[in-house]
C-alpha cells in the first residue's frame, strides 16, 4: 500500500518535469481527494465511509486511478474540470434535473465576462480535497440506453413541440439504465439550457449530454472557452463512464473557430482530447465494449482526417467499438475500414442517429398541432435505443409517434391499369437501413422478390414538400427543407400484368444486425377505364 501511495503522490512531481522538459505552461497545483462509497446519501465523505480503489478520475487530460484507499492526485491549472469516471457497478448522484454530478468545475476566475451568454461564475480557492462519491448499484451487461439526436430548440415554440412531440412519449419508456442527447441541445440561443433541462428532467431517468455547434459561446475565439455556458450547465464537454461491460466516451468534436480560417468551425479534436482518450483507455479492459460518442460525423471533409486516424490509433488495442453522432438531421449507417483508417478487420460503425428535431420542427402540423418534421431523406422524426448486451449490440430507430413495428414507410400506387401501364414502381425507405440490407417484397401469394437499393430522393417527402409550393393557401407551420438523396431507399415494381383485384403488398427488410421487419399495404389492379371516341 506505501508503495501505492507513493506513485499517486508523485504523479503531480512527473507531470511537472514532463511540462518544464518540453517546454509546455507550467501547472500551478495539485488537486488531491477521494472515491467514496457513500452509504449515507448525504453527498459528503464522512469518516467512515471507505474509499474505492482502481477508479479512474480525470482533469480532462491526465487520467489517473485512485490507490488502495480511494486516494487520487491529479495536476491542476486555472481552467479544469475534475471528474470521476464512474466504474461498473456503482452509480453517481443525480441533481433535481436528473444530471449525473460526478464532477468539479476549478476556474477560480470564472469564464470570461465577455461572452454574450453567462459562462461559469469564479469558483475561488481549489478545495483542499475533491471528493467524488458513488453509490453500488447492479448493472447487468444486458441494458438499453435512450438516444436523441438534436432536440435543437431555438424558441419556446420549439420547446412545446419538442415536449408534445418526443418527452410525453419517451416519459412512458420503461427499462432504460440512462439517456444521451448527441449534441445541438439548443439552437444558438444558450439561455434556453435552462428550459432545455427542466423539459428533460420530466423523462425521469439519468441524462447525459453532450455539446454541438449550436451549443457554443462563439465570440470568445477560442476552442477551448466556446463550451463555457454548456460547462456551466452541465459539468465537461468530455468525460466517461462505465455501465454494464460498456465504457462510454463523450468528446466535443467541434473545433471553433476552424483552424483553416479561424472562423466557422470543422469537425476535428485538440491535442488534449486525444490525450484524454488514449489515456482513458490505457485503464480501460479490451473485453469491453466502447461506445464513442460525438456530434459531427467523421465521414467525408467536414472531419480533419488526421483526429480521426489519431483516435483511430487510441482505439487499436479495442476490438469492440461503435460510435455515434447527430448534426446531419439525416439517419445513416457508416462504415470505416482499413482504408479510412482503421486498425481492425472488421469494419466500425458509426450511427448518425435521426433527430427528436425531426427537420428543424418544419412541414405541416398533426393532429396534436406538432410539426412531422421528416427529414430530408424521408427518414421520420424519432429516436434510438441502444441495446447493449456485453460488448455486442444493435440499435432499434422508434418514429415518435408510431407503433415500435413501424420500421419503413412504403410509397406505392394505390390503383394500376390492368394492362395499360408496363408496370408501376414502388419505394420502401428502410430508416436503419444500409446499403447490404436485403429488401424484399411480394404481391398477394407471390414469390419472394429482392428490391434494388436506389439512392435518390424518397418520393413520399418529395411529394409532401411539394405541397407548400402548390398550395393557393398558405399552410401553418414552416416549409421544410429542400429534399436531398437518400441512401437507405428500394425500388421494387408492380406488374400491370397482374389479374384485375386487389393484392396486399408485403415487403420485408432485414437489418444490419439480422432482425427482420415487415410492413404491407393494399393495391388494386383495376380494368382502364375506355377512352371518350373522338370523331
Amino acid at each position: 500500500m506505501n508503495r501505492l501511495k507513493w506513485s499517486v503522490r508523485n504523479i503531480a512531481a512527473w507531470t511537472l518535469l514532463f511540462c518544464l522538459l518540453c517546454g509546455a505552461d507550467v501547472v500551478a497545483q495539485t488537486a488531491t481527494g477521494y472515491v467514496y462509497v457513500d452509504s449515507n446519501g448525504n453527498g459528503k465523505r464522512d469518516r467512515r465511509e471507505t474509499g474505492v480503489p482502481n477508479v479512474s478520475v480525470s482533469n480532462g487530460r491526465e487520467v489517473v486511478q485512485t490507490d488502495a484507499t480511494g486516494r487520487y492526485v491529479l495536476p491542476v491549472g486555472e481552467d479544469n474540470i475534475l471528474f470521476v469516471i464512474k466504474p461498473s457497478g456503482y452509480r453517481v448522484p443525480v441533481d433535481s434535473l436528473m444530471l449525473p454530478q460526478f464532477f468539479y468545475i476549478h476556474k477560480p476566475e470564472g469564464s470570461p465576462t465577455t461572452m454574450k451568454y453567462p459562462g461559469v461564475a469564479p469558483t475561488g480557492p481549489l478545495p483542499k480535497e475533491v471528493n467524488f462519491a458513488l453509490v453500488p448499484q447492479e448493472e447487468p451487461s444486458q441494458f438499453r440506453t435512450l438516444v436523441f439526436g438534436d432536440p435543437q430548440v431555438y424558441s419556446q415554440q420549439d420547446i412545446a413541440w419538442f415536449r408534445k412531440g418526443i418527452l410525453e412519449e419517451a416519459r412512458g419508456v420503461d427499462q432504460v439504465a440512462f439517456g444521451i442527447s448527441l449534441g445541438d441541445l439548443v439552437g444558438d440561443n444558450l439561455l434556453l439550457f435552462a428550459d432545455y433541462k427542466q423539459e428533460m428532467a420530466a423523462v425521469g431517468i439519468p441524462w447525459y449530454n453532450m455539446v454541438g455547434n449550436h451549443d457554443l459561446n462563439w465570440e470568445t475565439g477560442v476552442d477551448s472557452l466556446t463550451d463555457e455556458s454548456f460547462e456551466a450547465h452541465f459539468g465537461p464537454a468530455n468525460y466517461a463512464f462505465e455501465y454494464g461491460n460498456a465504457h462510454f466516451i463523450v468528446l466535443d468534436n467541434i473545433l471553433s473557430p476552424d483552424p483553416r480560417k479561424n472562423s466557422g468551425y470543422w469537425g476535428g479534436f485538440r491535442e488534449d482530447q486525444l490525450e484524454f482518450v488514449k489515456n482513458d483507455l490505457a485503464h480501460t479492459d479490451t473485453s469491453k465494449l466502447i461506445v464513442l460518442a460525438y456530434h459531427i460525423p467523421m465521414a467525408g471533409r467536414s472531419f480533419r482526417t488526421e483526429d480521426r486516424n489519431r483516435l483511430f490509433e487510441c482505439l487499436k488495442r479495442h476490438p469492440h467499438v461503435m460510435m455515434m453522432c447527430g448534426h446531419t438531421h439525416l439517419q445513416r449507417q457508416n462504415f470505416y475500414t482499413k482504408a479510412e483508417g482503421w486498425l481492425h478487420e472488421k469494419p466500425l460503425h458509426e450511427y448518425n442517429a435521426g433527430t427528436t428535431s425531426g427537420d428543424w420542427y418544419s412541414g405541416e402540423l398533426d393532429e396534436n398541432n406538432v410539426p412531422y418534421a421528416t427529414m430530408r431523406d424521408g427518414t421520420e422524426k424519432g429516436y434510438a435505443f441502444l441495446n447493449i448486451d456485453g460488448n455486442r449490440y444493435t440499435i432499434d430507430y422508434k418514429v415518435a409517434g408510431k407503433d415500435a413495428a413501424y420500421q419503413m414507410s412504403i410509397f406505392a400506387p394505390s390503383v394500376v391499369a390492368h394492362r395499360r401501364d408496363t408496370r408501376a414502381d414502388f419505394f420502401v425507405n428502410f430508416f436503419m437501413g444500409t446499403e447490404d440490407s436485403l429488401v424484399e417484397y411480394r404481391i398477394g401469394d407471390g414469390e419472394w422478390e429482392a428490391m434494388v437499393h436506389h439512392v435518390a430522393i424518397d418520393p413520399s417527402y418529395y411529394t409532401r414538400f411539394l405541397r407548400w409550393d402548390l398550395t393557393e393557401t398558405l399552410m401553418p407551420g414552416r416549409r421544410p427543407s429542400n429534399a436531398v438523396p437518400c441512401n437507405h431507399l428500394w425500388r421494387g415494381s408492380i406488374s400491370a400484368e397482374l389479374p384485375v383485384g386487389t393484392y396486399t403488398l408485403q415487403v420485408r427488410a432485414k437489418d444490419m444486425f439480422g432482425r427482420v421487419f415487415f410492413s404491407e399495404r393494399p393495391v388494386r389492379i383495376e380494368s382502364p377505364q375506355r377512352l371518350p371516341e373522338v370523331l
